[in-house]
């Protein structure tokens, strides 16, 4: 049986932001088809790794590697990233008056398709996957999170996400801040885009999440590392003992 090879993989990855090293030396690897959580307290350094990989100018990667389908990230800037086809759901998404969802929207699948885009399909689909979303067809005219709620927010995300297609896709604490309609709903469009030829890193507190939207592997990310990796059995794991059992874990094996 042929292996498949890595659809993204980073290795030995360390981020500083104002020169405080905030993730120290993680690596991971995700082939297509597969979806891995990465859970972790406040402050562990889970949002900080998505938005280095993503290549936002406040984290810097001081070290490692990051390969997207066998391309070099750490060569290139966040918008040719995003061509690349890594995509990033911010957890705080932030509102861009003056500009509509329609034309935001519009204006990004054409960078991602580049000068051969064919735009002939793109209302069509817009309003199919606003419809998947249970968004309204009237935001499509409103200015792009501007006034919107918090769930609201989280929608246009994953609506962006539909509309990209990515090869990967990172979705910052997406479940935050939603309610348990909203939660399903979202989970629904992310089930959706999940295919066998893309992968999926969720980064999230809770387990509420990962009973829709189903992980392959679970990674408990504590002061900036990966200390645990597992099935989705660790995911129910942590939602009963919290996240003091990993650290007593972890003063037992220093301990030793």
């Amino acid at each position: 049986m042929t292996q498949k090879k890595p659809l993204f993989e980073f290795k030995d990855i360390r981020v500083s932001v104002e020169g405080h090293e905030v993730v120290n030396g993680v690596s991971l690897t995700v082939k297509a088809g597969e979806t891995h959580a990465i859970m972790g307290p406040n402050g562990s350094g889970k949002s900080s790794l998505a938005n280095a990989l993503m290549g936002h100018p406040s984290y810097s990667i001081t070290k490692g590697e990051v390969y997207l389908d066998g391309k070099n990230m750490l060569e290139m800037e966040a918008d040719e990233r995003s061509r690349a086809g890594l995509f990033l759901a911010f957890q705080y998404p932030q509102p861009i008056p003056g500009v509509t969802v329609a034309n935001f929207l519009r204006s990004a699948v054409k960078a991602q398709r580049g000068k051969v885009a064919d735009m002939s399909d793109f209302r069509k689909n817009l309003k199919t996957e606003m419809d998947n979303l249970s968004i309204d067809h009237s935001f499509a005219t409103r200015y792009l999170n501007d006034g919107f709620s918090g769930g609201e927010k989280k929608r246009i995300e994953i609506l962006q996400m539909a509309m990209l297609q990515p090869k990967m896709a990172m979705l910052d604490e997406t479940d935050s801040g939603l309610d348990i309609d909203a939660l399903k709903t979202v989970a629904i469009g992310i089930n959706r885009f999940h295919k066998d030829t893309n992968g999926i890193l969720l980064v999230t507190h809770y387990q509420r999440m990962l009973n829709y939207v189903k992980p392959d592997y679970v990674h408990v990310m504590v002061h900036g590392q990966f200390v645990k990796s597992g099935g989705p059995e660790l995911a129910l794991k942590l939602e009963e003992h919290g996240y003091d059992w990993v650290e007593e874990k972890l003063i037992e094996k220093a301990e030793v």
